[in-house]
């Protein structure tokens, strides 16, 4: 089971109202760029670049002024010498193929529930981004974000700050269905609401049986990376690259 961590409440909410600002400057620094800037293939990947970095960055930077608020080092906050890596690791991979079907048959019924309360069930705004582009050097930027950058900040926040300081408050339940419903709903679609909140679930089991972060990070980025290779794939297919 995962160790309590010493997170203080106060602290807790000082670090979200960053990350929430750091969210909204990158947007702010996008849109002012996307205004000043043709509409060149360059330009759009220029402020993708960007907004990726303002956020990413700012977020590592509060994630540490946290730590060191608390005293603490990234290894003992997120496990990271925890024993038995390979364990870890194996865990990591099988949960990532485990989650795959799940997620992929939650999100067709969430569109068909969608469809016959008649709303439209369009894709969150990162996946159209990728099916919108034109060149293989935007899909691997896309690709990068979504493999390598997103599932560490998603899980440095949500699994390793948010999850255990609500759970060391007394509601280790509120935690778990509350921090997961949470994170799916940061990601602003209603058609992948529920396969992102049972993902959560998923990857919040995973953190505390192996009291490691790297073991959620690693699955949250190999069920990204499925995504991404399955989208690319269908990118090919129609001839788009």
């Amino acid at each position: 089971m995962l160790s309590e961590k010493p997170w203080r409440p106060d602290r807790v909410v000082w670090f979200l109202a960053g990350f929430f600002s750091a969210m909204l400057l990158a947007s702010i620094v996008v849109m002012g760029y996307s205004g000043i800037s043709s509409d060149s293939l360059k330009n759009q990947l220029i402020v993708f670049l960007v907004g990726i970095f303002t956020f990413h960055g700012v977020t590592l930077v509060l994630v540490n002024i946290f730590l060191q608020q608390h005293q603490i080092s990234w290894s003992e906050a997120f496990g990271f010498r925890e024993p038995r890596l390979g364990r870890t690791l194996f865990l990591a991979g099988l949960v990532s193929i485990l989650i795959l079907p799940v997620a992929l048959s939650l999100t067709e019924l969430s569109s068909r529930v969608l469809k016959y309360v008649g709303l439209l069930a369009e894709p969150q705004q990162a996946v159209q981004m990728m099916r919108e582009a034109n060149s293989r050097l935007q899909l691997v930027i896309h690709g990068v974000a979504a493999i390598a950058f997103a599932p560490v900040i998603e899980e440095l926040v949500f699994r390793g700050i948010l999850y255990p300081a609500v759970k060391r408050n007394g509601h280790p339940r509120f935690a778990l269905w509350g921090v997961s419903i949470f994170f799916a709903l940061t990601h602003s679609n209603l058609s992948v609401l529920l396969p992102l909140t049972v993902l959560a679930i998923i990857l919040t089991f995973l953190y505390e049986t192996t009291r490691n972060l790297l073991a959620p990070i690693i699955a949250h980025s190999l069920f990204n990376a499925a995504n991404f290779a399955f989208l690319v794939f269908q990118r090919y297919q129609e001839g788009a690259l």
